[in-house]
């Protein structure tokens, strides 16, 4: 009787062990899609002139520009000379899709309100890239002006961007 009150204890000890060890597992695992209803609202925000806007939203799905409009990469990068966006500066018009690429490193990107004062529809933070090629796509859909960006845990270190919102050609 002894040796199977043990047994049964030395299972049940196992059964927990595996219980808690998956679900560790599972909350460190990096995210590689965003839930539907994140990228829905930049998949049908306009994609044209007109309108105010209609919220932007960084989404991990590929997203396609409007007709005649085109894809601009940003890669993110962490290298011996730091931590940066590249180009640091970009240029794009409504109907553009910027594609945040991760190429080494963990890092977001983040319009901070504060550093768009009066600036409406920015998208909210994004969650951290942390594997190589993961790609974040905003669909231009802000008015037009500069808008200021960054990566949250690489803010202080410079990793700071800038987007300008051409007005229509």
């Amino acid at each position: 009787m002894r040796l199977t009150l043990q047994r049964t204890r030395t299972i049940g000890i196992a059964a927990g062990i595996a219980l808690l060890a998956a679900a560790c597992g599972e909350k460190g695992k990096p995210t590689t899609s965003a839930p539907e209803s994140a990228a829905a609202p930049s998949a049908a925000a306009p994609s044209g002139a007109g309108g105010g806007g209609g919220g932007a939203a960084l989404s991990t799905t590929p997203l396609t520009p409007a007709p005649g409009r085109k894809v601009i990469v940003v890669e993110l990068i962490t290298d011996e000379t730091g931590n940066y966006f590249k180009p640091k500066k970009i240029e794009a018009h409504r109907g553009d899709v910027v594609r945040y690429t991760l190429k080494t490193g963990v890092h977001n990107v983040h319009f901070l309100p504060d550093s768009n004062p009066g600036k409406k529809d920015l998208p909210p933070a994004s969650e951290l890239l942390q594997l190589p090629g993961q790609t974040l796509d905003l669909l231009v859909n802000l008015e037009p002006g500069d808008y200021y960006f960054q990566c949250d845990p690489h803010a202080l270190l410079g990793m700071r961007g800038e987007l300008e919102v051409e007005d229509e050609d």
